[in-house]
Formats: structure tokens, sequence, C-alpha cells
């Protein structure tokens, strides 16, 4: 067997990591991310690979305190209108098809939040709120046809390969926003049990 790095130490490097991304997390650009949530008459999520992984956990917790949330791509997702807000996960915020469907969203009066790692970017550009979560990512000489790439090369150069760091994060990003709407809306666990899959 192929000697590898200890895995304890390989999660206590993440966790250093995690802490290093909420360090640096803006208050304004959380607090305009919340408001944006909490303002929206329906909530409609996306991302692409494994953020789109995060983004759909994103989407039930969001059903579980009781807000109007919805998957893009899903076949029961209701048609956008006015006072829609969409929540995108791309770390590059240039991967194609979430920059076009963002774009789309925009033309049909919807509002754009962003959680990224790169604030100057194609979706960054038309966004409402975005929030950036972590910098060190893997480069790619096409940025837009990142997604692609990952699918195609398994390119593992760094303890946490291709993008698993914003994954990871967005995924802890994503569920302390949970925590803190449930504080604002005063939402308590059990509100959230009862609402909670119950065929399966």
């Amino acid at each position: 067997m192929t000697e590898c790095e200890n895995v304890q130490d390989m999660i206590r490097l993440m966790a250093s990591k995690l802490e290093e991304m909420a360090d640096s997390l803006s208050d304004k650009e959380v607090k305009q991310f919340i408001d944006e949530i909490l303002g929206a008459r329906s909530i409609y999520v996306m991302g692409a690979g494994r953020s789109g992984l995060v983004a759909k956990s994103f989407a039930m917790r969001l059903m579980h305190l009781g807000l109007k949330s919805y998957v893009i791509g899903e076949t029961i997702t209701p048609a956008m209108k006015d006072g829609d807000t969409v929540v995108a996960f791309s770390g590059s915020g240039e991967t194609k098809t979430i920059a076009e469907l963002c774009e789309t969203a925009k033309a049909l009066n919807g509002r754009i939040c962003l959680v990224t790692s790169k604030k100057d970017s194609r979706i960054g550009k038309i966004a409402n709120s975005t929030v950036v979560i972590e910098s060190h990512r893997d480069q790619v000489d096409d940025e837009s046809a990142e997604y692609e790439i990952r699918q195609m090369m398994g390119d593992h150069k760094s303890f946490a390969p291709l993008g698993t760091l914003f994954e990871t994060g967005s995924m802890v990003f994503a569920d302390s926003i949970i925590s803190a709407v449930m504080e604002i809306i005063e939402c308590e666990e059990s509100d959230l049990k009862c609402r909670h899959a119950n065929i399966e």
C-alpha cells in the first residue's frame, strides 16, 4: 500500500483553512446575503458538480426553515418571477453553464446572490450580492470551462484538490447561514423537524 499523509492531519489542515476562511469573511457581504435571502419571494439555488450538491443541501435547509426554495434544473422547479432570488455557488464565478443561467435569471428581473472565491468574475459583475469565502484555488487556463475540466481530469496536485476547499467552505458557510437565519426569524429546531421528509 502506498504511503500517504496522516488522515487526521489532513482534517486538521482543512479545519485550519476553514478557520482562515471564517476570519476573512466580510460582515457586510454576509449581512447583505442574509437580507437577500429573507427578502426573497422564492429562492432558486444552483451550482455545477460538487458545488451543485452544496446548493441542493442549502435548498433543503431553506425549505426546513419554511422558506420557498427550489433547485434550478429539477423537473418541479416553477417559473421565476419578480422578487425571486437566485443563489449560485461557483468558485470561479465563471463556470459557463452557471453564468449563462445567472444571466437568464437577471434578464427575468431576478436577483443574483453569488458564493464564490472570485468577486471580479462574469457572475460577480451582475450579482446583487457576492460573498467571497476562499481564494486559494487550483489555477486553470480557461476558468469558464472549469467544471468541464474537473470532470475530465484527475490531476490531484494538492491536499484538497480541484476546488475541495471552496466546496467544503461553501457547505460550512451555507449551514452557518441557516443557523444565523434561524436566530433572526426565531425558528426552533422542532420547527425544522416538522418539515423534514417523512416518506423515506
